[in-house]
């Protein structure tokens, strides 16, 4: 069976699909690059889109400019095709023109194919936080420390007047007002009603514990004056304050974290350290 040589079409075909994969490549290079340097998550986007669509299209004008449509109609029983039809494919397979033969098109698809995988791995980064050895420690250091003055969430250093009696003020580590696992809240309590003391102390009844809750890492955002206790609405978890924050109703297993504080010279309050415990989902928790 002699060979056909490949129309101008198909040429061109097979210059659009390559161009095609090109840009697909260059789209997951771009994601990796622009996640890489922490750019915008808008760009990330685009980049994503750029490399499927260029995958999508390249592989749409080979299914349907490049691949053999001719189909065959097997007339007995059986699987095994007899040996003339085994023969012609085998024979159509290894022409020139063959689409399996196309070393340009195979090269540009594995070429954007391995950008796209090798694109994939770099938000795996963020599991594993850089300068951390170990990414447990990572989870269980926060933006809290010696010094560290409570702010609003507008960035206002508070006082320790600033926390009425019977209200739950939201609090942030100053200058990181945005980081997941700083939210906390103060609240100023009878010290005579502790029936547990906090475990990271108080100020004239004054405790700081951290906002989030320890089944699933959702905000606690509703106080309970009467019995001191905060519920978490997501799935009803409550905590009492006056014995350490220590969970007494809903799934959560493990007590609020707690924030030692104290009155800095400034007159404003500061933490003395982190959290007791890790805050937030009990499964950051190391074994």
């Amino acid at each position: 069976m002699s060979a056909r040589r490949p129309s101008a079409s198909e040429r061109a075909a097979s210059r659009r699909t390559v161009v095609a994969f090109l840009v697909s490549a260059a789209g997951a290079v771009g994601f990796a690059v622009t996640y890489a340097v922490g750019g915008d998550t808008r760009w990330e986007g685009v980049c994503l889109a750029v490399a499927f669509a260029g995958l999508a299209v390249g592989l749409a004008i080979w299914g349907r400019r490049l691949v053999p449509v001719d189909g065959y109609v097997e007339e007995h029983e059986g699987f095994a095709p007899p040996p003339t039809e085994q023969a012609m494919t085998a024979s159509v397979l290894a022409a020139p023109d063959s689409p399996v033969r196309r070393r340009g098109l195979l090269a540009a698809l594995g070429l954007a194919l391995s950008a796209l995988g090798a694109a994939a791995l770099f938000p795996l980064r963020s599991l594993l936080p850089s300068g951390r050895a170990d990414p447990l420690q990572a989870r269980r250091d926060t933006p809290w420390g010696p010094g560290v003055r409570l702010v609003t969430a507008d960035g206002r250093p508070l006082r320790l007047q600033d926390v009425p009696a019977g209200t739950a003020v939201g609090i942030f580590p100053e200058g990181h007002l945005d980081t997941g696992d700083g939210p906390a809240f103060a609240v100023r309590l009878d010290p005579e009603r502790f029936s547990r003391p906090p475990s990271a102390g108080h100020l004239n009844g004054l405790v700081v514990h951290s906002l989030l809750c320890t089944h699933a890492g959702c905000p606690v955002r509703i106080y309970l004056k009467g019995t001191g206790q905060v519920l978490c609405p997501c799935h009803q978890s409550s905590f009492d304050l006056l014995a350490d924050a220590r969970p007494v109703a809903g799934p959560a297993a493990r007590a609020l974290p707690g924030l030692p504080i104290e009155v800095g010279p400034d007159g404003f309050l500061r933490a003395t350290g982190d959290f007791t415990v890790p805050p937030g989902a009990g499964f950051w928790s190391s074994p």
